[in-house]
């Protein structure tokens, strides 16, 4: 991909394509492998808390069941702030362990005959949905860490897992031209063009577009997408009958 940027120590790179052939090599499974230990790593030494996995910025398929896929949920927070408020199962996806087991212990209280959460410990690169489940697969602040071929091949395989009409939404920080590569978390953060770019390979289409606001400048921009496998004239929008329960996400900070 012809896009340049630049990593957490200010080293420039001229495209992706040279990041990635030095970061994850091309078909070295050993480099690939340490790419995303050092990602779970990273995390391993984050506290277990609001304010731990938000940086320090803590004030910055069954029948008609609503389901939802909460991908590289942390602690929980999202699920417990949104996504149990408006489904009645999620699936919460985390590979760090004291992450998951903090977010099965912020989670119990919200769990009921009506309300089920279920825990997941794999890494998102890895985990392969199950056939037509979700309604809803909301990825926040965690596809920094895949890899561009991952990137496509998990999005291929989310597709199996959504249901007729479900949409997936995408929330994450935006660079604003290029990517910048950040060495201790081995992460990248891309730009909005990078990310249409993979969107087009993954047969993505954008249904609705949204900036986040009120987080300091010092921060990221951060953009959330709604994105659907239809085509436009397709999409939710233009589906009928409408569906008896409407779902509306709200904006989780």
């Amino acid at each position: 991909m012809d896009i340049s940027g630049v990593d957490s120590d200010g080293r420039e790179f001229t495209s992706a394509e040279e990041m990635w052939k030095e970061e994850v090599g091309e078909g070295d499974e050993f480099k690939k492998s340490r790419w995303y230990s050092q990602g779970v790593g990273y995390w391993k030494s984050v506290e277990a808390t609001v304010d731990g996995v938000l940086g320090g910025f803590q004030d910055a398929g069954n029948g008609n069941r609503l389901v939802a896929l909460d991908c590289g949920a942390g602690i929980g927070r999202i699920t417990k702030n949104l996504l149990i408020r408006y489904f009645d199962e999620v699936d919460v996806l985390e590979p760090v362990g004291h992450f998951l087991n903090a977010a099965r212990v912020n989670l119990a209280p919200e769990c009921s005959e009506a309300r089920t959460v279920n825990f997941f410990g794999e890494p998102l690169q890895e985990f392969t949905p199950e056939q037509q489940r979700y309604n809803v697969i909301w990825i926040q602040w965690c596809i920094g860490h895949l890899s561009d071929d991952d990137f496509v091949a998990f999005f291929e395989r989310a597709k199996a897992g959504l249901k007729p009409g479900g949409f997936i939404v995408l929330k994450e920080n935006i660079a604003r031209r290029g990517f910048v590569f950040d060495n201790n978390d081995k992460s990248i953060t891309r730009s909005d063009l990078y990310f249409k770019q993979l969107f087009i390979k993954c047969g993505l289409h954008i249904y609705r577009m949204k900036d986040q606001t009120g987080f300091p400048d010092e921060l990221f921009a951060v953009k959330m997408y709604a994105l659907t496998y239809d085509l436009p004239d397709r999409s939710l929008k233009k589906q009928s009958p409408k569906p008896k329960r409407l779902i509306k996400p709200g904006i989780i900070r």
